[in-house]
């Protein structure tokens, strides 16, 4: 396993990394997929990085921090298939929680899309567990929201 090095993304100034974040972003929630303009719109309010071994994105991250006080934060950590299973889904979530406690979450949630059986298997592994399904009007696949136990 390499050490992963975080880009963020930034609204404006690192085109790379925002380009990087969204494409990963969209291979993987192929039915929420977002634009530029929407992607620079979420990198004012939460923490967007991208994660590289080498020169190479193997995965992205969102950190929201909770809206007040007793509003739980979310971490989501995208990893691409060809890099599962290499200990980069554990260095970007790590960093994640790290980040939202900081931001004083003491409840910590996360969103997965229901045909993601990686991404979900991941999370229970980690002590999530599944709080909600829903569908975004217009889907066929389902959200899961799961909560840290």
């Amino acid at each position: 396993m390499s050490i992963l090095e975080f880009r963020p993304v930034r609204p404006v100034g690192s085109e790379t990394a925002l380009l990087d974040w969204q494409r990963i972003h969209n291979l993987i929630i192929p039915t929420d997929p977002l634009s530029v303009d929407e992607i620079a719109v979420r990198a004012q309010r939460n923490i967007l990085e991208v994660a590289y071994a080498g020169t190479v994105p193997v995965g992205c991250s969102t950190v929201r921090p909770p809206e007040f006080d007793s509003a739980p934060g979310t971490v989501i950590a995208r990893v691409l298939p060809e890099h599962r299973r290499h200990g980069y889904g554990e260095q970007i979530y790590e960093r994640g929680l790290a980040a939202v406690r900081e931001l004083g979450a003491h409840v910590v949630q996360t969103v997965i899309l229901a045909s993601n059986d990686d991404g979900l298997r991941f999370a229970r592994r980690h002590g999530f567990v599944e709080i909600e399904r829903y569908v975004l009007p217009g889907d066929t696949v389902a959200f899961v929201d799961l909560q840290l136990a």
